[in-house]
């Protein structure tokens, strides 16, 4: 039966990005011994050296031979070629742990390492990095998406909580959704933010920063508590001119954010009718207002 706690282990990095670089210092921090390191851009070898400083940068083979775990940091679309042409040149050692930290993928990106008796884990932080020394502090309670065999689901959870994080399991057959959900809760969030402050900087209002703060955290607080009883807003209370006025002012003003801006309003709207937030007649009349406007801004008759 596998121990759920890892003993000591040398620890190979595979690229000192941002998470492979601050993932790497966690595990050392938690006594296990970073040995080795790859890092091929001067920001990499810089980041290495400040948060890795008992790693040797090595080229990538040299990395992985003879250490017991391989962390792999890299690109998600880098990683299943990164893991083949290893096993092509025979790099892998049976018995040696691996895990990847890329969101979309599971444990299946690693079978060519795992043919050749690897132990398989993919573990995701579900924060964003910075690079800097206070990435290592904000793992803390950080969750963490969990895959690997079920015999390894131990030492997978242990190291997560080792590095101060917290294992949340998610299913092999799941993760492309996992991650799917992350992006449009992490990534579509920050473009929205952005758009929001930049239509305000068109619109000549000072700081605008400091004046949507106060309800972009309301509104995060209420859709995470009441999710969409959190809805608000001239979609979800049927105002079908209020959204016309929007689209006609940003086809003038602002046409680059107006196709997301018909796009959300659209969901927007089956989200409070499915809710019973809408009518049917009023997510009509929203609805009949969205398709008067076509991608490029143009007004339909």
């Amino acid at each position: 039966m596998t121990s759920a706690r890892p003993a000591r282990l040398r620890v190979g990095v595979v690229g000192a990005g941002r998470v492979g670089a601050t993932l790497g210092a966690a595990l050392d921090r938690a006594g296990h011994r970073v040995v080795a390191v790859s890092a091929v851009s001067d920001s990499s070898r810089d980041r290495a050296a400040r948060l890795l400083p008992g790693a040797d940068v090595l080229p990538l083979d040299e990395v992985v031979t003879g250490v017991d775990l391989v962390l792999l940091a890299v690109p998600d679309d880098a990683l299943r070629s990164l893991v083949a042409g290893l096993a092509d040149a025979d790099v892998w050692r049976g018995g040696q742990l691996v895990a990847h930290t890329s969101g979309a993928q599971g444990i299946d990106v690693l079978d060519p390492a795992a043919a050749r008796g690897v132990l398989a884990l993919a573990l995701h932080p579900v924060m964003t990095f910075t690079g800097r020394s206070e990435d290592l502090d904000r793992l803390s309670g950080a969750p963490f998406g969990v895959t690997a065999q079920d015999e390894l689901r131990p030492v997978a959870e242990s190291l997560v909580v080792e590095m101060g994080g917290e294992p949340v399991w998610v299913p092999e057959s799941a993760r492309a959704l996992y991650h799917a959900a992350l992006s449009v809760g992490s990534n579509h969030l920050v473009t929205i933010v952005n758009d929001a402050m930049s239509l305000l900087d068109v619109a000549g209002v000072d700081n605008a920063p400091r004046l949507i703060a106060p309800l972009l955290s309301a509104s995060l607080d209420n859709a995470l508590r009441l999710r969409d009883a959190a809805l608000t807003g001239p979609v979800s209370r049927g105002d079908a001119a209020t959204v016309a006025m929007h689209l006609r002012t940003l086809a003038a003003d602002a046409p680059d954010v107006l196709a997301a801006y018909v796009a959300m309003a659209r969901r927007t709207a089956e989200r409070a009718r499915a809710a019973g937030r809408l009518s049917n007649a009023a997510t009509a009349a929203v609805l009949d207002e969205l398709d008067r406007f076509d991608p490029s801004g143009q007004e339909n008759t």
